[in-house]
């Protein structure tokens, strides 16, 4: 097995190989989630954002792996922390790669709002909580923009020539950009603190001419989805916010 290990999570190891960027997969991960993303890699790479190019899926040592071009540089999130007089310059351009994403189309991508749907109902949550937060799911407006469905600054590098990648495709979806920011915005107020999201959520409104309140009335039904797959600590934090009828 290889030895450079880029980083190491509860169900998979990324090692580097040479010019290789190698995800293996825990032998109990789901052979049809790890295609599924292999999938999302290359239907993302068609419409021409900068991402690192899908290369093989294999079997090693009895358990799946997908390779994609290794990228050499550092994470924004490495950057940030590094010189915090940048932050705010760092910031612009993470809300920039965000509504480039946005601006692409994948039609063969899955329903972001068919994905929520199915993890409100396995959210730990009372039956009237989901019946209310499936009916605002199915009264927001449907789009079929790219969402990357966990956009944070660890999942983009900034090479030494200055050229910012967009790792991480398995939660992609196609559905409406709102989503995928308000789930950037409970990202940011988990790794970071509300300061730092409420500047993240301003900043985009202002970019893209979105109304705030619209993100937000996305916030309650993306907390649910997202705490049927969170730790302990995050899910009371997501959980919390499902409570949340209206916001002012």
């Amino acid at each position: 097995m290889f030895e450079n290990v880029i980083s190491k999570r509860e169900t998979k190891t990324i090692y580097r190989y040479g010019e290789r960027a190698i995800k293996v997969f825990e032998q109990n991960h789901s052979k049809a989630d790890i295609l599924n993303e292999a999938l999302n890699q290359a239907r993302v790479e068609e419409t021409g954002l900068n991402i690192p190019k899908l290369l093989e899926v294999s079997i090693i040592d009895g358990k799946w792996a997908i390779s994609t071009e290794f990228i050499e540089g550092k994470t924004l999130k490495q950057l940030m922390k590094e010189d915090e007089s940048k932050f705010d310059q760092y910031l612009e351009l993470f809300v920039d790669l965000q509504m480039q994403v946005h601006s692409k189309k994948s039609p063969l991508l899955n329903k972001l709002k068919d994905k929520m749907n199915s993890k409100i109902s396995q959210a730990d949550l009372d039956a009237t909580t989901r019946y209310e937060l499936h009916s605002r799911l199915e009264g927001m407006p449907k789009h079929d923009k790219v969402c990357h469905g966990d956009f944070r600054p660890g999942n983009i590098i900034i090479t030494p020539d200055n050229k910012a990648y967009i790792l991480d495709w398995s939660h992609a979806t196609q559905g409406n950009a709102s989503a995928d920011v308000a789930r950037t915005y409970l990202l940011f107020c988990l790794l970071y603190d509300d300061k730092i999201a409420e500047k993240y959520l301003n900043l985009f409104c202002k970019k893209s001419d979105t109304a705030r309140q619209y993100i937000q009335k996305w916030l309650p039904i993306v907390a649910a989805s997202q705490s049927v797959k969170g730790n302990p600590s995050e899910r009371e934090f997501l959980l919390s916010w499902t409570d949340v009828v209206e916001f002012q």
